[in-house]
Order: structure tokens, then sequence, then C-alpha cells
């Protein structure tokens, strides 16, 4: 199954088994919004890639009112969904299906973040987006990444991916939508944590962190510096 495929068929019950297939659900997305280093009040321009059902830009949008956004992502059918978030909110949101690994980004972000979609890209895709979201951003403007990490070694991976099998099993996730999530991740390209700080570093990138690590899930960022 393609990735797109995968996220078409699968829109309109993805969000329904978050809380189950993300077991550090409320860690892991209260992290990557607690490290947005902008003032609530700014009007900041944000860029979602993969932003799926919208899930992480809506987040935002509840912390940042003023803050326009747009979102990319494959598949019409996950916009829908986003689209359906949004439907009662006021901030301002633009929808464009884009494959962003292989397309340009277009305009200037003060915040560009991305969650659970840049680990279907291959390395050297990663490394190229790396050096796109640099370029794309205004000075002082952030990059943050809330997604999976490739363990070290095999005996590390297999541990990572054992765990969350009997973590999701524990949260109560079905056999219809672990069997989904199962087949989206066959398309899964993941690269280790150390090999996405040091491609932020070669991007130019400042102040690279991990701000957080549960097992595979980890949320880092990097920061295009005014100097920089």
């Amino acid at each position: 199954m393609k990735i797109k495929e995968g996220f078409d068929k699968g829109a309109k019950d993805y969000d329904a088994a978050r809380k189950q297939l993300i077991p550090c659900f409320d860690e892991f997305y209260g992290i990557a919004l607690d490290v947005i280093p902008f003032h609530k009040s700014e009007s900041i321009k944000v860029l979602d890639l993969g932003a799926g059902t919208g899930l992480f830009s809506h987040l935002v949008s509840k912390h940042y009112p003023k803050a326009e956004f747009v979102l990319y992502d494959l598949s019409d059918a996950m916009l829908e969904e986003a689209k359906n978030r949004f439907s009662k909110s006021e901030s301002k949101v633009e929808y464009v299906t884009k494959n962003y690994a292989t397309k340009q980004i277009d305009g200037k972000y003060d915040l560009i973040i991305s969650a659970l979609s840049i680990h279907h890209l291959t390395n050297l895709e990663k490394e190229a987006l790396f050096n796109k979201v640099f370029l794309s951003l205004n000075n002082n403007g952030v990059f943050i990444n809330a997604d999976q990490a490739l363990g070290d070694t095999v005996l590390i991976e297999n541990h990572y991916r054992n765990e969350w099998l009997k973590q999701v099993k524990a949260k109560g996730a079905t056999d219809s939508s672990l069997a989904l999530a199962l087949e989206r991740m066959k398309e899964d390209k993941m690269s280790t944590l150390s090999q996405q700080l040091t491609w932020l570093k070669d991007a130019n990138f400042t102040e690279i962190n991990c701000w957080y690590k549960n097992y595979s899930f980890v949320v880092y960022s990097g920061c295009k510096c005014k100097n920089a």
C-alpha cells in the first residue's frame, strides 16, 4: 500500500485511534507545543508539513489565536478532515495538497511544524527537506518536528517496536486500527535521532535540541538564528 493510498483509506478513522496508537500522546504533543518560543499574542505564520487531519496545527491555534496556517499534505481526504476540524475556528487556514518532499515550499514562515510525517521520507529526502525548511523560515524562525526515530541498533529498534505494541494494546487499540497502522508502517523509512540532528546542523540550524524522547517518539527543534 502506497503512503497516499493508506492515508486516504484511513482518513475518516485516523483521529479516533490517535491516543491508542501514540501511548505518550499528551506528553508528545504537549512538549511540542511548550517549546514554541513565540509570545501567545504574536501574529505568526505557521506551515504544517504532512498536516494530515490538522491535529498539530489545531493545537497550536488554541495557544496562538492570531496565527495563520498553511497545511501541506499528500492526501485530499486527510485535508478534508482538517477542514472539518477547523470549521468552527476563527484561524486563517490554507489547505494545500502537495508532496513537500518533492515540491518546493512556497512562502516564508515564522514556525514550521510537522508531526508523524517526516519519517516517511528517505535519508536523502530528509536531508534535502531540512535545507528547504531552513530557507523557508524567517530570521529567528523555528522548526519543530514531533515524530518517530529509528533505534540505533537492531536490538534497540526491536525493543521500541515490541514496547509500542504492548502499550497500544494496553491502551485499547482495536484490531482494525492496529492493522491499518501496521499496514501504513510498511512505508516507514525512519532514521536515527542522531542522524536527523546532524542533518539539521548541516542545514545551518542552531539551538538544535531534542526536547522529548519516549522509545521511538521524539520531539526536536532547530532555529534559524538572525545572524545565520
